[in-house]
């Protein structure tokens, strides 16, 4: 139930049917979800309040003067006309003043809505970054703990004399990452970027930084015999690894 109310609410319908232009089934769906959910009758009062507010502080003050104007202008008319001009008059400036309330409206709501879209988006690229945050967190915890974990001392080769990593690996959970303690020196323009060949395919696994702190966990592709590189690449990071700038091979 509280997911059919959370899809409910997801959509644009409370609003639309604030707006009015909501169709007949849409309608009758929006009175049954408030008056039988009080979550949806909550957001639905707050919207209101929220629109009732919009439209007080944009109200349209009546210039100074328009009325004296108005009348000024009726009376100058002759008495056989007096009552149809002054009829003409007022509803003529009363559609005017409503037609651009309407179209100002109209395009307030619009960018409130885009508004409203462009947040809510936002909102769920954070839940699913913190998400996958908190679920590499988690894996690390039962990486470093798991008694069934296996740790490889990876050196570099003669190129790569300084680098010094550990790897982890948990066959069970089928989890694997690194440790990079230490880094070999770089010319300038030059990155490090890691790879992993697993089942025949090549991964890029980015340009690495930050290395030296033992608390700083690279993930790893799991797979059975898999084997990680690291190589020297131009400042920014390559589309493919340079064999012949190898300082180190992981086996895992």
């Amino acid at each position: 139930m509280k997911d059919k109310i959370k899809d409910f609410l997801e959509t644009d319908l409370l609003e639309n049917y604030l707006l009015g232009t909501t169709t007949e089934l849409e309608k009758q769906k929006v009175e049954r979800y408030i008056a039988m959910h009080p979550e949806v009758r909550k957001t639905y009062n707050k919207l209101q309040e929220n629109l009732e507010e919009f439209a007080k502080s944009y109200a349209l003050k009546t210039p100074e003067g328009l009325k004296d104007k108005i009348i000024t202008t009726i009376k100058a008319q002759n008495k056989t006309k007096k009552k149809f001009m002054s009829y003409a008059i007022a509803a003529s400036f009363v559609a005017f003043l409503f037609a651009v309330a309407t179209y100002f409206f109209y395009n307030e709501n619009k960018n409130l809505q885009e508004e409203n879209s462009v947040v809510t988006n936002q909102i769920k690229l954070l839940e699913a970054d913190m998400k996958e945050r908190l679920e590499d967190v988690r894996n690390q915890f039962i990486v470093l703990n798991n008694p069934q974990t296996k740790k490889f001392k990876v050196r570099g080769n003669n190129k790569g004399k300084n680098l010094k990593a550990v790897a982890y690996v948990n066959p069970v959970k089928k989890l694997s990452y690194i440790n990079l303690q230490n880094l070999p020196n770089l010319a300038e323009g030059e990155c490090l970027q890691m790879w992993a060949e697993v089942n025949g395919e090549m991964i890029n696994l980015g340009i690495i930084k930050d290395a030296g702190n033992k608390d700083n966990l690279l993930a790893l592709p799991y797979g059975e015999n898999a084997v990680g590189y690291i190589t020297i690449e131009p400042e920014g990071g390559n589309e493919t690894p340079t064999v012949d700038n190898i300082v180190a091979n992981i086996s895992y």
